[in-house]
């Protein structure tokens, strides 16, 4: 039996999500219905919005859902109604990657969170007869419920206003944490940059604290920001429009990191966080770039003092132990992630997507539920 459901449509590129009364189809037999309590708003939600990614619309977007599970197919024994849970990325769980516990490079990744509809092509949802796009990171939870699976779905210990706030740890506050805990493993005793303090940089920055890191360096254009990122943790900010960037951190540092992160996607960042290095230092990148940009980094340096450039998703996290762990570091109060977000009841999220672009707001969560 259909379920009436209200979710926020994007219909066409640039421009505002409209606010409509869908059906959404019952659960299949490998589904899970979620009631979805609260999400979070993505940078990867506006860039589709912005219609640079080959995701179909209309759609109904959102990718850091939490709520209550409602509804479980006959083949789901992961979860059952009642359960509190945070819906994070899909994957096949038939691939290499994932045969190697290594999902966030599942081969499929791109079609099961970006194409938005079953892996069948079928779609859940539906405004009269026509159909609309769903199953977006396998959830489309900009919605008053969701229809998930057991590979996105993850437990949390968490009710009321602590769930509301578990939504981003699906994957913004995931994939900065992450790559400094899982892809690069910082160090205890070690020096970390991360140019770009958004969400995704603030949570690396919190996540290198917790790991020991001596120097934790911060650079932004933001001087608001930076703050921020010191009173999270960074023991150094640099203001990136102050001078040179690469200099500053060789001198910080004693002659340069031993691990970088990049959250800006942009090529010119990236080779600052390169040649900012020290010998055998890592960088990882992970912002989202235009279609077809280019690296560019000097082979001479680059080779010559044993340098590792990475490309990282999603943190390369096991949703179903990481996402726990950030719960159980928010907790004891060393990872306190609530320090970036602001919430906006559903019927603003234009607005909240408004603040997002213009960066008056870090993380903006959606109430829902």
């Amino acid at each position: 039996m259909t379920l009436s459901i209200r979710a926020a449509v994007a219909r066409t590129a640039n421009a505002d999500l409209s606010l409509e009364t869908l059906t959404l189809e019952p659960p299949r037999e490998d589904e899970i219905l979620v009631r979805v309590v609260a999400s979070g708003v993505c940078h990867t939600d506006l860039v589709v919005m912005s219609g640079n990614l080959p995701t179909p619309m209309p759609v109904v977007l959102g990718h850091e859902g939490a709520g209550i599970v409602e509804a479980v197919g006959a083949k789901v024994t992961k979860v059952k109604p009642g359960d509190s849970v945070v819906m994070t990325f899909n994957t096949c769980g038939s691939c290499p990657s994932c045969a190697d516990d290594a999902m966030a490079y599942c081969y499929e990744f791109f079609p099961r969170n970006f194409f938005a509809t079953r892996p069948d092509g079928t779609v859940a949802l539906k405004a009269g007869g026509d159909g609309v796009h769903s199953n977006f990171f396998g959830q489309s939870s900009w919605a008053t419920h969701a229809l998930a699976h057991e590979r996105n779905v993850v437990k949390v210990d968490a009710t009321g206003d602590a769930l509301a706030l578990m939504g981003p740890l699906a994957c913004g506050i995931q994939t900065g944490a992450g790559t400094v805990m899982n892809a690069l493993k910082v160090q205890s005793g070690k020096s970390f940059v991360c140019f770009g303090t958004g969400s995704v940089g603030l949570s690396a920055i919190m996540a290198a604290k917790v790991e020991g890191a001596s120097t934790i360096i911060a650079v932004d254009m933001h001087d608001n920001r930076l703050a921020l990122a010191s009173e999270l943790g960074a023991t150094h900010g640099i203001n990136a429009a102050s001078g040179d960037v690469v200099a500053r951190i060789k001198e910080i540092t004693g002659g340069g990191a031993t691990y970088a992160l990049d959250t800006t996607g942009l090529p010119a960042v990236i080779r600052q966080a390169a040649d900012a290095l020290a010998p055998r230092g890592k960088v990882a990148i992970l912002g989202a770039p235009m279609p077809g940009s280019e690296i560019c980094l000097d082979n001479t340096d680059f080779m010559s003092t044993g340098k590792t450039l990475m490309g990282v998703v999603e943190g390369e996290s096991d949703g179903d132990t990481f996402i726990p762990k950030l719960v159980g570091l928010w907790k004891d109060g060393v990872f306190p992630f609530d320090k970036l977000v602001r919430f906006y009841a559903f019927e603003d999220i234009n607005q909240a997507i408004h603040d997002s672009h213009a960066g008056t707001t870090i993380k903006p969560i959606l109430k829902i539920g």
